[in-house]
């Protein structure tokens, strides 16, 4: 066994570390405010952030194989997290959507639990099937339907975003496996007219859809968020205003440590400080794709082309957002925004990651 990728687990460390330090920034004036502590927000994420390097310290050291003995398991119980969140009483709602599980103190997300299932049981199947992925009815349809089952169950929540992830991490899997591209090509269709009737028939997603097209057509509303992050990302310049004068979050972005904390970055760290922060994640993105060409088998392949392309697709669709390059919706940006549960499960995915990285034979570095 060789030493895990320390460039990986560097640069995990780096944007963890830049990541607490962000949610402090962005988050001290809004939390005196609420709760008289300046400091809420980051006590909290610093204990998360202990605990999520414990954990992915641990998922280093466990052998990967062994997740694949509990593929089915981690399917079922995904699956029934997902439904019994809509259980009155035992879900936990906010802004008339019921995503999270409270359990004392802490909410977690099955959705986050959810897309590492998929992961997980996907690479142990694709692994098993070899050469049948090419068949369309044993190596794609099966997964589809496990796809359209969380889909269905996510959306109701709703969170389209999150059913938006689980899709296109499914179809990136299949496409790692071996899947025909014109089999993948066939189930992209009928998902185009889906996803206008689910932005058509929903007022909220629809609102969304039209802001995106021309935010200032409603600056106070539904445009309101789009604009208040294109401020704050082109008053940062080159060099930014300085870490710690953002004006952006004294109350014009809202929750500005969450999902709009790339533009607290880009207005306080500058173009600069935005760059870098995407240049790590390209890197790890970059050291990702390598561990999964080199994993000594298929099922670590799958495993790390599923985990990368989950902390991709989360990055990509974060910064889209920011930037009004899509339509806003609700995906924080990995390692860096405020959420205790969200961190714990990608760091836990990166311990998976590093774990594989351990065993793989390579003369590069």
């Amino acid at each position: 066994k060789s030493n895990m990728d320390f460039t990986l687990l560097i640069t995990v460390l780096i944007l963890l570390a830049i990541g607490i330090t962000m949610v402090f920034s962005a988050s001290a004036a809004s939390s005196y405010m609420k709760y008289n502590d300046s400091y809420l927000y980051l006590k909290s994420q610093g204990l998360f952030a202990i605990i999520s390097i414990l954990a992915m310290l641990f998922f280093s050291r466990l052998n990967y194989k062994v997740l694949g003995r509990y593929a089915l398991l981690f399917i079922i119980i995904s699956i029934i997290l997902l439904i019994i969140i809509f259980i009155p009483g035992v879900g936990y709602g906010a802004k008339g959507a019921i995503r999270w599980l409270k359990i004392g103190p802490w909410t977690m997300q099955p959705a986050e639990f959810a897309k590492t299932a998929l992961i997980i049981f996907m690479s142990k199947s694709l692994s098993n099937k070899k050469s049948n992925v090419k068949n369309f009815m044993k190596g794609v349809v099966p997964y589809l339907l496990l796809m359209g089952l969380y889909f269905t169950l996510i959306i109701l929540q709703p969170n389209m975003s999150m059913a938006g992830s689980i899709v296109i991490i499914t179809f990136v899997m299949l496409f790692a496996a071996g899947a025909r591209v014109f089999h993948l090509g066939l189930c992209v269709a009928p998902i185009i007219p889906a996803v206008i009737y689910l932005v058509k028939n929903e007022g909220y997603r629809l609102n969304r859809w039209l802001s995106y097209r021309d935010p200032w057509a409603n600056p106070l509303k539904t445009g309101y968020q789009a604009i208040q992050s294109l401020l704050a990302l082109g008053s940062g310049g080159i060099f930014g205003l300085g870490l710690g004068n953002s004006r952006q979050k004294f109350f014009y972005i809202p929750e500005a440590q969450n999902d709009f904390i790339f533009s607290i970055i880009g207005e306080e760290l500058g173009f600069i400080g935005a760059v870098t922060v995407v240049f790590l994640f390209l890197f790890l993105i970059w050291r990702g794709i390598r561990i999964s060409l080199y994993a000594p088998d298929l099922f670590g392949c799958l495993l790390a082309a599923g985990i990368t392309s989950m902390i991709g697709i989360q990055v990509a669709i974060n910064i889209a957002v920011v930037t009004v390059s899509m339509p806003t919706t609700g995906v924080n940006l990995p390692l860096i925004s405020s959420g205790g549960s969200s961190l714990l499960f990608v760091m836990a995915n990166l311990g998976i990651l590093l774990n594989i990285s351990r065993r793989i034979k390579t003369d590069g570095s």
